[in-house]
């Protein structure tokens, strides 16, 4: 599959509930074609916010929902969330919850993608967490790697780290889906590993996520517009695997 360019945009819904959502995908229109929703939005409505989005807006969308739990369990939660015909959704990366996920998704398009490490994570926070010694890149290319080997389709990994993924032999036709993505000027929030629109697709992302610096701006529309623009610059070309 070959995304189209302006699929590579993906705007995340981090926003209180669903009237406020379907407020904000209204006002930006069709500058955008590809959403993420997340826990965040979970209880606000967020399934029903997906299925109105796919269904009746021909939007794509994102179900970043993390999972993480024994097998079976993860098996039969994506069962479940395969049937509202979603695009992607996330997993925790390891190796048996991918495969389980990847049971679970079976004769469906949903496309699983592995988490390696969040993007709001630097050193401190993984030694904070018992996580073993290591350069975060490192242990980032690491579960990568054991995600593919594992079947998923794809990685949610920052733009710090996404060309050594790319360059991975088990990434060949995998997706790389970076968040902590920021247009130039823009707040860095709580995301620790950060970089711009075009910078993130030309080190080997095929799609990047964008939240705050869309949604908080006084016209989301032509925000989202100036980083489809940017995507389409000559610094963010390059072959979009998808």
């Amino acid at each position: 599959m070959t995304n189209a360019p302006e699929d590579r945009l993906i705007v995340a819904l981090d926003v209180a509930n669903a009237l406020e959502a379907m407020q904000l995908a209204d006002g930006i229109g069709d500058a955008v074609s590809f959403y993420k929703i997340g826990l965040g939005m979970l209880t606000g409505g967020g399934l029903a916010v997906a299925n109105e989005l796919k269904q009746e807006h021909g939007k794509r969308i994102f179900l970043d929902m993390k999972l993480f739990d024994i097998a079976q369990t993860v098996e039969n939660a994506v069962r479940g969330l395969a049937q509202f015909d979603l695009d992607f959704l996330t997993v925790h990366g390891d190796p048996h919850v991918v495969r389980a996920a990847k049971e679970g998704a079976a004769g469906k398009d949903l496309k699983i993608l592995a988490v390696t490490i969040l993007t709001s994570l630097d050193r401190a926070d993984l030694d904070d967490s018992l996580i073993r010694a290591g350069d975060v890149k490192d242990l980032v290319v690491e579960r990568a790697a054991k995600a593919f080997e594992a079947g998923a389709d794809g990685v949610i990994a920052s733009p710090n780290e996404a060309a050594l993924i790319r360059a991975l032999p088990q990434a060949e036709g995998r997706l790389i889906v970076t968040p902590g993505v920021r247009p130039a000027g823009s707040a860095g929030d709580d995301q620790k590993r950060i970089a711009t629109p075009a910078s993130a697709i030309a080190a080997g992302a095929d799609h990047i996520v964008v939240g705050r610096p869309v949604w908080r701006a006084s016209s989301p529309r032509d925000a989202a517009l100036a980083i489809q623009a940017e995507l389409q610059s000559p610094q963010a070309q390059r072959p979009n695997r998808g």
